[in-house]
């Protein structure tokens, strides 16, 4: 089978800002741990701290592109006035395209630059982006304005409606409570990170834990994409109630898996919900109730079987080698 680096999985992300906002909120880091925002702006001098309240106050008006841009505008010249904290908050909206262009590298750079510093938080967004850039925003190094992102559907979810009676993650997501929906961007936006289709990891997160970003099994499963603690600690996972360090674990689990299974979505579910070990002794799915019934849940909501993949990130198990597939 071919080798498929990446699959043109891009969607609006309409809610992104809301998700930047809510990672926080999810992630159950407290004071003790990092510094907030509020006591970062006492040392800034006060021509950046103007500029910082300036910022935080237009990204609690109207959410709107130009607003967002404004915002941009602002964290751009605290970023080159030398304000780590504008530096961090920057590549927040470069990495998900609020206000300026979407850019991995420009985020990774602004997460970099901040992380060095001291900067706990881009730290962490370092290793989600998964990046390594020195190309700095033109806006952070001259007195420039920063381009301004491609005008965006802000009024709802632009997901095409599946046709027909059968059950669509399309339709399940329109069906989302507003308190949930910051989760869609935010995967949406990793999703294409790690090379998945957003909707096949949506498909996986709805069945897993109905996003409930604090949801906990019976079987110690923890999070948005239900890791138990091994697969959290495989994974490099610190908290796995933090929906992005989750979100990222979950999905570099499903990536691994669909290498292993050279793309077959069914093993990789059956995989993902019993373990690969599993799948391995019954050369398919087991016969397990549970297992079952999951992967007939996340295809029926996907509508998919097969996935592109890396071929060079593992090698497939031996009985499926002997498959030829």
């Amino acid at each position: 089978m071919s080798r498929i680096k990446s699959l043109p999985v891009r969607w609006a992300t309409a809610l992104v800002f809301a998700a930047c906002a809510q990672v926080g909120t999810a992630s159950g880091q407290t004071a003790a741990h990092l510094e907030s925002s509020a006591a970062v702006l006492e040392h800034e001098p006060p021509a950046v701290r103007r500029l910082m309240q300036q910022a935080k106050a237009l990204e609690s008006a109207a959410d709107t592109n130009d607003n967002a841009w404004q915002v941009a505008v602002r964290y751009c010249e605290a970023s080159r006035l030398g304000s780590i904290e504008g530096q961090y908050q920057l590549g927040m909206l470069y990495a998900f395209g609020k206000g300026v262009p979407e850019s991995r590298a420009l985020a990774a750079a602004l997460f970099s630059q901040a992380a060095s510093q001291g900067h706990a938080k881009a730290g962490q967004m370092l290793d989600n982006v998964q990046m390594t850039s020195v190309e700095l925003p033109a806006c952070v190094s001259t007195a420039e304005l920063p381009e301004k992102a491609p005008l965006a559907s802000m009024a709802g979810l632009p997901f095409g409606l599946a046709s027909g009676s059968t059950p669509s993650i399309d339709r399940f997501l329109l069906s989302l409570p507003s308190n949930k929906r910051w989760i869609i961007p935010l995967a949406t936006t990793l999703s294409a990170w790690y090379s998945l289709d957003p909707k096949l990891v949506l498909s996986v997160i709805a069945v897993e834990s109905n996003f409930e970003h604090g949801a906990l099994s019976p079987k110690a499963a923890m999070g948005l994409m239900q890791l138990i603690p091994g697969t959290a600690q495989r994974f490099n996972v610190r908290n796995a109630y933090n929906a992005t360090q989750n979100l990222r674990g979950g999905m570099a689990y499903l990536r691994w898996l669909l290498s292993y299974y050279r793309g077959n979505i069914v093993y990789a579910l059956a995989a993902y919900n019993a373990g690969e070990g599993r799948v391995d002794r019954y050369k398919g799915v087991p016969p397990f109730p549970e297992t079952r019934a999951y992967v007939r849940r996340v295809i029926g909501l996907y509508g998919g079987v097969s996935h592109g993949f890396d071929e060079d990130l593992t090698a497939a198990p031996p009985w499926l080698q002997a498959l030829g597939r």
